[in-house]
């Protein structure tokens, strides 16, 4: 069998490219989200105008706290197993070759989770706007500018830094 010659951007092997496992959710909101691992592909692309990530979820974990954001649209893209897709209206599963689309400004808070036995994996693609900020839907948590600084970060909702 003949040996495979390394990939050059602007192509790349996702596998190449170092998964970052977790979340940077002040505590105790991380923990659903813990095993998550995020492999950033448009980094490693060399993108500057929206992300990609590739996104493993074992069984039992949640793809972040439920959210919605203010300026920037998400997509995400079922590439194997499945989850569910919980939004305010309720949950419905997405398998491989299912998306979902939410835009920039919908209050709808949304996440996904795996209740089933095996990972699953997706791409999420989303803007990288400055101005953005994000609503958590069901805990005290947003991420936007603080109350005592004006610096982005996590704060409670009325704009208090953890």
């Amino acid at each position: 069998m003949p040996t495979r010659k390394p990939f050059a951007l602007p192509a790349l092997d996702p596998s190449a490219v170092k998964p970052r496992t977790g979340n940077s959710y002040p505590e105790p909101f991380g923990r659903a989200a813990a095993a998550r691992e995020k492999r950033v592909l448009g980094d490693a692309a060399g993108l500057k105008n929206f992300g990609v990530n590739l996104v493993r979820l074992p069984p039992g974990t949640t793809s972040s706290q439920r959210h919605w954001h203010t300026h920037e649209d998400e997509f995400v893209y079922i590439v194997e197993g499945e989850v569910e897709l919980v939004t305010d209206s309720g949950g419905q599963t997405l398998t491989a070759g299912m998306c979902a689309g939410f835009p920039a400004g919908g209050r709808d808070g949304h996440h996904l989770v795996n209740r089933s036995a095996r990972d699953a994996v997706y791409l999420e693609v989303g803007d990288r706007k400055e101005e953005d900020q994000c609503s958590y839907s069901d805990v005290d948590l947003h991420y936007g500018p603080s109350a005592r600084d004006g610096k982005f970060g996590f704060t409670r909702k009325n704009g208090e830094p953890y």
